[in-house]
């Protein structure tokens, strides 16, 4: 990113909050689209300053491998962070083992967790593929070395399948260059690809028991594989920037020669944008004084009727809570502002974990959940000087240990992932200016919205979910 030249006071990022980012990329275990895992890294690998933090989308239009899977579109969101030691680009999170030099020159060693965009579609079959066994999308342990120099970047990557998968395994060798002229990136980037027969087989193959007419059984092997993409990016302001790429993936002979593969080049396209919070290294190098709050909220909600949605629930339309076979929440959420007083408004940004417990109430199995969010923090109302009121919304990821019992109900027959999008509007007010105690200032009670959903079920990434589940919940959080 280019150097701000806007004075904000910025923080560290909670230790907490890194390691839960890495925990919740880990916990992916969702259907995506059949497309090589790296496709989408040159595209979201774009902090570049220690410590920043991002948050944006990217449309995905890519080619099935799979006889008469035609044309598939995804969106896919992007969550990012690039710290000291740890990293989260949208599919990928890892740990930086060892990272040395600046600028065009350094070496680095990761350990990462990755979600596969390899397997069957789960939102429409072809027909090729009916009555097999489903190929899920896998999550792969990695260990990746980057040589960065002037003349490009080399990387090595050795993965293997550590889910319920493939158990496959996969070794990358690649090369990219970046160009950079004003806000102007352009990066192109080639990899080639060895994969052992288990990851093949799993994927492209053919059991014994799955064979008919038109489909006999096959077992495609270790092979090669290849990716060429061109992936760009344009400084639209000193935090947005637009996103673009193209790639094509070629599959080796062996599996172009599976009876239920149809294309052996696959073409694919992206369309993007990022919003980047910014550095607080960065800041710290230009002077401001880290002295921002965590904060430590304290929630408790139940389950909304059916048919009380997002939008009508904040448009106060409808905040009824359900009657029968009502769930309910209790939870925890500790936060971290990543800016204060942006631009000199009266916005900060900040991010969140969270964990939340569900209480089923004999319906199903209690579990839990794992929220990590960044949240947008609006309080310039015209009477804050005499009452502080706080208007939020988070946007984040949802990593719930089972399926709750209300997005089960409302999605019968209907796919469900335990990994969804979350939302998290709140509205709350000081307790200190209510009351006149000073030492409460900092301290809010308000309600909120606990909203997890897929999107509209445009995303694979989330496993194609259209529904999803609403929980209105009060709450006191307090500053430290």
């Amino acid at each position: 990113m280019r150097p701000s030249n806007t004075k904000l006071r910025m923080t560290r990022h909670h230790p907490l909050i890194k390691a839960c980012l890495l925990a919740a990329t880990a916990a992916v275990t969702v259907f995506c689209t059949p497309v090589r895992a790296d496709g989408i890294e040159p595209l979201t690998a774009i902090l570049n300053t220690p410590g920043s933090a991002g948050l944006g989308a990217a449309v995905r239009t890519t080619a099935s491998p799979y006889l008469g899977g035609g044309t598939r579109y995804d969106l896919v969101p992007l969550y990012l962070y690039e710290g000291e030691r740890l990293f989260l680009h949208a599919n990928r999170a890892g740990i930086k083992l060892f990272n040395a030099g600046s600028g065009q020159d350094g070496q680095r060693v990761d350990l990462f967790v990755e979600q596969r965009f390899e397997g069957f579609p789960s939102d429409r079959l072809p027909a090729i593929l009916a009555g097999m066994a489903t190929r899920d999308s896998g999550i792969d342990l990695g260990l990746a070395y980057r040589q960065r120099q002037s003349w490009g970047t080399l990387r090595v990557e050795l993965m293997r399948d550590v889910g319920s998968a493939s158990r496959g395994t996969e070794a990358r060798l690649g090369y990219g260059y970046e160009w950079r002229s004003g806000p102007w990136s352009l990066r192109p980037d080639l990899s080639v690809s060895w994969r052992d027969a288990k990851l093949n087989d799993y994927y492209y193959g053919v059991r014994a028991n799955e064979a008919r007419a038109g489909r006999a059984a096959y077992a495609p092997g270790s092979g090669m594989q290849s990716q060429l993409g061109l992936y760009g990016s344009y400084d639209v302001s000193e935090r947005w920037r637009l996103l673009a790429g193209v790639s094509a993936t070629v599959l080796g002979t062996s599996v172009k020669n599976s009876p239920i593969v149809e294309k052996r080049t696959l073409p694919a396209l992206y369309i993007g944008a990022a919003y980047d919070f910014g550095s607080p290294q960065r800041q710290r190098r230009e002077g401001a004084e880290d002295t921002s709050p965590t904060y430590v909220k304290l929630m408790y909600g139940k389950a909304t009727e059916d048919g009380c949605h997002l939008a009508r629930i904040i448009t106060a339309r409808c905040l009824a809570t359900a009657k029968i076979n009502a769930t309910h929440i209790a939870g925890v959420q500790l936060g971290k502002p990543f800016i204060q007083g942006l631009n000199g408004w009266p916005l900060d940004f900040a991010g969140y974990v969270g964990l939340t417990y569900h209480d089923e109430r004999g319906l199903q199995a209690n579990g839990a959940q794992l929220d990590v969010f960044m949240k947008a923090i609006y309080y310039g109302f015209p009477w804050r000087e005499r009452v502080k009121t706080r208007l939020g919304l988070g946007v984040g990821l949802s990593a719930a240990q089972r399926v709750p019992y209300t997005e089960v109900v409302s999605q019968t027959g209907k796919t469900t992932s335990r990994l969804l999008n979350y939302l998290d509007p709140t509205i709350d007010v000081s307790v200190g200016d209510l009351f006149g105690v000073h030492s409460l200032k900092d301290t809010f009670v308000g309600f909120g919205v606990s909203h997890r959903s897929g999107i509209f079920g445009a995303s694979r990434l989330l496993g194609n979910v259209s529904g999803g589940s609403n929980y209105i919940y009060s709450y006191l959080e307090t500053a430290f």
